[in-house]
């Protein structure tokens, strides 16, 4: 488990704890243009986890190739 590896798991989770946590955001105010807080918390989600998804897949691609190179480096 290498601190690479939590960071990726903290990036795919945090999406999930904002949103089944729902007391933190069910309520009304305050608006943003005109729409509740509950909705556009929640479309702003949307583009958070879209984020943090992308930065876990590039964090999991340069892992894979450190630890390729690695492997190949000890058998040379």
């Amino acid at each position: 488990m290498t601190p690479v590896r939590v960071v990726i798991g903290l990036c795919l989770v945090a999406p999930f704890v904002a949103m089944l946590w729902v007391s933190s955001y069910a309520k009304v105010d305050p608006a943003f243009i005109g729409i509740p807080f509950f909705y556009w918390y929640q479309m702003a989600w949307v583009l958070i986890s879209t984020a943090l998804t992308m930065v876990a897949y590039k964090l999991w691609q340069r892992d894979q190739r450190g630890r390729a190179a690695a492997k190949g480096g000890a058998q040379k």
